[in-house]
């Protein structure tokens, strides 16, 4: 066991750090209150864990560079969700199993055991055949030093199953005993694994939980699984089908037979920006969910590395989400109320009927704030209304974000935003008349999160915008728009790193 090796990786990479954040946090692109790291490059989010009294964040981490690359764990803390402090690294590439150039230690998740915090990952190396990914195990006895176990690694890749096609796990205890998911490939069809343990050590394959028909993608990322209400939820991210980036199922779990059967399904968001996300439960006895703010069209064999990577930094959080069962067994995901807390100057207009044939009514000024908008249906006749955020002067810089109330769709279009991010993302609305259309939104200076019906139909994006775009405007082509209620508050800078 290479425990000097681990300690000296650790302690370069934070040398790193220290050595460039205050660099980094210069520029202009950083986030104000969304999560990141202090130098170089995060994407998912790992670990996510109640302990102790205070939430924990680990994520998948390149200290060094603005991209992707040799992975450690990053390790930050809170007590509210929303003020955060970076502690020590938590894993670096130390051992045969992972360590490599191009792997390292990937995706998992975190269980408090024998009064020690567990972290499993996935090692993902490549000795000469290709790469490998197996499941590790990390521990520690007072959840900020850890060790890795000697008897890594715990799992690898059962029969069928391609060796790079087996990782992220999530561990979670029930009447005694310990049982995890990974997600795998099998005749090119995602899967999700199931296995069982009497003591987090020793596995033993219980079932195929759950595998695509086909709609679903080759693969599943980070694959959550979890009960809510008399239900259970399967989430994951399917690499292989288009655009969508998180997917959840909702239906029965036996832990007799080990499967799942599910009869709804839907988008966790449909944004280009919401990836990975991972659930755990606090406190409270919330369900909560905190997702990756990028996708994969930042890897340069689809796109490049992004505006962000010529600041030293690529990569932040989204919002923390509250997962919520609606009666129809469909999901709803609501920005946490902690998140109050960072609210400023508000202004509110009530009972505002806005007449068609305009594209320029002025919104509240800024580049990181709130919105919430209340929209009477019954008294509104316009077929369709945008809002146009992080506009410049003259508008030839905007993000439009259309409700279509006839043609019940919205799109989210962000073509003409910063001369780099391109797409329209888009889905549908299930409006139902007579009532009230909500829509709720964080903006941040790289990041715009739109929550509509409720907190049923999201789309979350980047927007790499300059600060000066700091214009918002209201378009109502035709007919009229009933505002029954729209609230807009400046948001505070949280994230001083």
């Amino acid at each position: 066991m290479s425990r000097e090796i681990m300690q000296k990786n650790i302690a370069r990479a934070q040398a790193y750090i220290d050595q460039n954040k205050e660099s980094v946090k210069q520029g202009r692109m950083r986030q104000d209150y969304h999560f990141m790291a202090q130098t170089g490059w995060i994407n998912d989010p790992n670990g996510l864990i109640f302990y102790k009294g205070k939430y924990h964040i680990f994520y998948q981490y390149n200290p060094y560079y603005g991209h992707w690359d040799y992975m450690h764990w990053g390790h930050a803390v809170s007590e509210d969700l929303v003020h955060w402090e970076h502690l020590p690294l938590a894993l670096a590439p130390s051992e045969t199993y992972d360590d490599h150039y191009r792997g390292g230690c990937f995706s998992g998740s975190a269980i408090e055991h024998d009064g020690k915090l567990f972290l499993m990952y996935t090692g993902c190396t490549n000795n000469g055949s290709g790469f490998e990914q197996t499941q590790c195990i990390a521990f520690s006895e007072d959840g900020i030093h850890f060790e890795k176990y000697e008897g890594n690694p715990v799992l690898a890749a059962p029969e069928g199953v391609p060796k790079h096609l087996f990782r992220d796990p999530k561990v979670w205890k029930n009447d005694g005993k310990y049982y995890m998911i990974c997600g795998a490939s099998k005749n090119n069809l995602a899967q999700a694994l199931l296995y069982v343990s009497e003591d987090m050590l020793h596995w033993e394959f219980f079932s195929v939980l759950a595998q695509s028909r086909g709609e679903w993608g080759y693969m599943w990322e980070c694959p959550d699984f979890f009960p809510l209400g008399d239900k259970y939820v399967l989430l994951v991210s399917p690499m292989g089908a288009g655009e969508r980036t998180c997917v959840y199922m909702v239906g029965d779990f036996s832990y007799e037979t080990g499967k799942f059967v599910w009869d709804v399904s839907g988008e966790a968001d449909w944004g280009f920006d919401f990836y990975a996300p991972q659930s755990f439960v606090d406190g409270k006895g919330r369900r909560l969910v905190i997702g990756w703010a990028n996708a994969w069209d930042w890897m340069p064999f689809w796109k490049d590395w992004g505006p962000a990577y010529r600041e030293g930094w690529c990569g932040s959080f989204a919002v923390p989400r509250q997962v919520k069962m609606n009666a129809d067994h469909t999901l709803s995901f609501e920005p946490v109320e902690e998140l109050e807390v960072l609210r400023g100057e508000e202004t509110v207009q009530e009972n505002v009927l806005v007449e068609g044939g305009r594209e320029d009514i002025p919104l509240q000024d800024g580049y990181a704030y709130e919105l919430k908008m209340e929209v009477d249906l019954k008294e509104t006749t316009a077929s369709a209304f945008s809002l146009l955020l992080r506009c410049d002067q003259d508008r030839t810089r905007q993000t439009k974000i259309t409700f279509d109330l006839k043609g019940q769709h919205m799109y989210f279009d962000r073509n003409q935003a910063d001369g780099w991010s391109r797409g329209v993302s888009h889905s549908p609305l299930r409006l139902k008349e007579p009532g009230v259309f909500s829509v709720h939104i964080f903006v941040d200076t790289s990041s715009i999160e739109v929550f509509a019906e409720d907190y049923r139909t999201n789309h979350s994006c980047n927007v790499f915008a300059d600060r000066s775009q700091d214009k918002n405007f209201l378009s109502v082509p035709a007919g009229n728009l009933k505002i029954r209620s729209m609230q807009t508050w400046s948001l505070k800078k949280t994230m001083d790193c």
